[in-house]
This record gives C-alpha cells, structure tokens and sequence, in this order.
C-alpha cells in the first residue's frame, strides 16, 4: 500500500504531466494561429484585466511569474509588434506602464477564443 509521501508524489506528478500537455497545446497553437506564445497571451491578458490605462510593469512580474528583465524584453517584443505601448508613470517617473492597444486586443480576442477550445479539449480529456 502507498504511503502518504508516495500518494503526495503521485498527485504532484500527475499535475506537473498535466500542466504540460496543456501548456504544450496551448503553446503550439497559439503560435500557430495568433503568432503568440503562451506568456505574451498571459501578458496581454493581464493588461486588460488591471486596468485601462495599463498597469505597472512591476505588476505584471508578480502575476505572471517573470524576472523584470524577462518581462521588459517581452514587453518590447510585443510593442515592437504593435501590441503594447510604454509610458512613463506620471507619479513616479521611474516607473514604466504598459497599455495594451487596439491592436493589442483585437489579437487577444483571437487568442482568446483559441484558448478555449484548447483548454476546452485538454482538460475534458
């Protein structure tokens, strides 16, 4: 019979399995379609979610688990496509928003749609 720490293994394991296959789905056809990755969708995705006039980049590492230089060259990547604009906080001239476009969203809304029907497909499995 397993013991607690084997069943606790097990369940961990079958989560980190699971969480692959559907971050592999999700990653193949989001770029396929959309020409994002999983973590731009995540990105732009938060953006909408904290506010309309955009959100502090120092924000958006804590929700989705980046460092801030891994998040500034997504950032960039995703203004250099169109997708996000920079400005500079008013308050704080140090600090730095990203505001998602229009752009921005009508590829999200996209996106948004592809996500589902992964999501829909690899969890119901």
């Amino acid at each position: 019979m397993p013991t607690k720490q084997q069943n606790l293994t097990e369940e961990w394991r079958d989560l980190m399995a699971r969480h692959a296959r559907v971050n592999a789905a999700l990653e193949r056809d989001l770029q396929r379609r959309h020409q994002l990755t999983v973590t731009e969708f995540e990105a732009l995705s938060r953006l909408v979610e904290n506010s309309e006039d955009g959100c502090r980049l120092q924000v958006l590492v804590d929700e989705i688990h980046m460092s801030q230089s891994a998040l500034s060259r997504l950032i960039g990547r995703l203004h250099d496509e169109g997708l996000v604009e920079r400005r500079t906080c008013a308050d704080d001239r140090r600090g730095i928003y990203a505001c998602i476009t229009d752009a921005g969203r009508e590829r999200l809304a996209a996106a948004q749609v592809t996500q589902a029907e992964v999501l829909e497909k690899t969890l119901r499995d």
